[in-house]
């Protein structure tokens, strides 16, 4: 059960009441491990013993997380895995760990996160990567158009021994930050509400030449050019104020991320263009994360493969159950009460995007940045190496059937 609704009778005002006497760490942990919906009397108690059992002794290291846009009341953060990873990490180290987590950009946004965990003003961090490749440009380097067919691809990428030459270590040496787990979706475009009585969109040559958020990454303008989307730079905290006047006709992002930020209301039409990645990343400051000794660097580990694990099946079952990120979409779902619908398209569409943008079809759109990021792998073709290990299981394997594996071990 999501935070939404277990806190659904909470009001905004009690909830931060509760928060305001035992920290709003202990709260949200306290709700996140509740079994079902709470009454106020429930999460205060909740709250209380959470707090209890935080501070029953003092912690050898206290981790500040800046996570940019969750709050108690939306979804996305849990589904990313944030609070399991904090639940769990201080549950693994007895303590040793505290991590105070601090949502709702009261810290960083999507944007600042990463500059503010490399400065030391946090320590952990969840943002999109995509969002984060202005301060840490490395993570373009999961952006190249088409290189994941699916889902399930990105969590088997990020579950490979592989991941960590091509991605991890590369992040972490030229910009100081622990890739820690992530959730995965791709990219579409959602369509503002001028598309709301058109026909549902079925090709691409229908969204050709309209005018559309872009994020921090520099690859997907590459891609979004390419596509006659007309990429426009728009800070995610004002997307939906876009979307609602009109100034953009719509916004490249992923289905949940609209049901999160209540873009919903805003948005007409999902269309599920997959074509590059939209992840919600969590990672750590280096130099916090060596300031461990052995058996606590083998805890967070161990606590981002757990957060890893959750994450896979609980968006997976999300997308369906909360979202309604599917064909037929179930009623009730934050889709279905705000008439936003799903355009898949076609396989013939998702082709002839991919031979419009995608580095195996237009090499040349690519060169650049793709010798930039393969001289930062120390030489590694990133984008083929990536592409191949992307391949490795079945087009059809469904996101929640990747098996998980440790990545730093081989």
């Amino acid at each position: 059960m999501s935070l939404q609704r277990k806190l659904k009778g909470i009001s905004r005002r009690d909830l931060f009441r509760v928060a305001g006497r035992y920290g709003m760490s202990s709260t949200l942990l306290a709700a996140g491990g509740f079994g079902g919906a709470m009454s106020l009397a429930n999460l205060a108690s909740a709250a209380e013993s959470t707090y209890e059992k935080r501070f029953a002794k003092e912690a050898k290291f206290t981790f500040k997380f800046g996570a940019s846009g969750f709050n108690a009341r939306n979804l996305l953060i849990e589904r990313a895995g944030a609070l399991e990873f904090a639940r769990d990490l201080e549950s693994r180290t007895d303590g040793e760990i505290r991590v105070e987590f601090i949502g709702d950009n009261q810290i960083c946004g999507q944007t600042s996160c990463v500059e503010k965990t490399q400065q030391g003003i946090v320590d952990i961090y969840a943002a999109s990567t995509q969002n984060s490749a202005g301060g840490a440009p490395y993570l373009n380097v999961l952006d190249y158009a088409y290189m994941f067919p699916s889902r399930a691809a990105q969590y088997h990428f990020l579950y490979s021994p592989e991941s960590v030459p091509l991605l991890r270590d590369p992040y972490e040496k030229r910009h100081g930050l622990k890739f820690l787990f992530s959730h995965c979706e791709l990219r579409g475009i959602q369509m503002g509400l001028k598309y709301k009585d058109a026909p549902t969109i079925t090709t691409l040559e229908e969204m050709f030449g309209t005018k559309n958020r872009v994020t921090g990454t520099q690859l997907g303008r590459i891609a979004m050019e390419a596509l006659n989307l007309n990429p426009v730079p728009v800070a995610w905290e004002e997307t939906l104020d876009g979307l609602k006047q009109g100034l953009i006709d719509g916004a490249e992002t992923w289905a949940s991320a609209v049901a999160y930020a209540n873009m919903s209301p805003v948005v007409s039409q999902s269309v599920d263009l997959k074509f590059f990645c939209g992840t919600e990343h969590t990672a750590m400051s280096v130099k916090a994360f060596d300031s461990l000794d052995g058996a606590l660097q083998d805890a967070v580990m161990e606590s981002s493969y757990l957060a890893q694990v959750h994450v896979q099946a609980a968006n997976e079952a999300a997308l369906v159950n909360t979202v309604g990120h599917s064909d037929p979409q179930l009623p009730g779902t934050i889709f279905a009460q705000n008439g936003v619908r799903n355009a898949f398209l076609a396989d013939d569409q998702i082709k002839m995007a991919e031979e419009m943008c995608s580095p195996e079809f237009q090499p040349q759109l690519w060169e650049d940045w793709r010798e930039r990021l393969n001289a930062w792998s120390g030489g590694r073709d990133t984008y083929q190496e990536i592409y191949d290990i992307a391949r490795q299981i079945p087009k059809d394997t469904l996101a929640e059937n990747v098996e998980p594996r440790r990545w730093w071990k081989s």
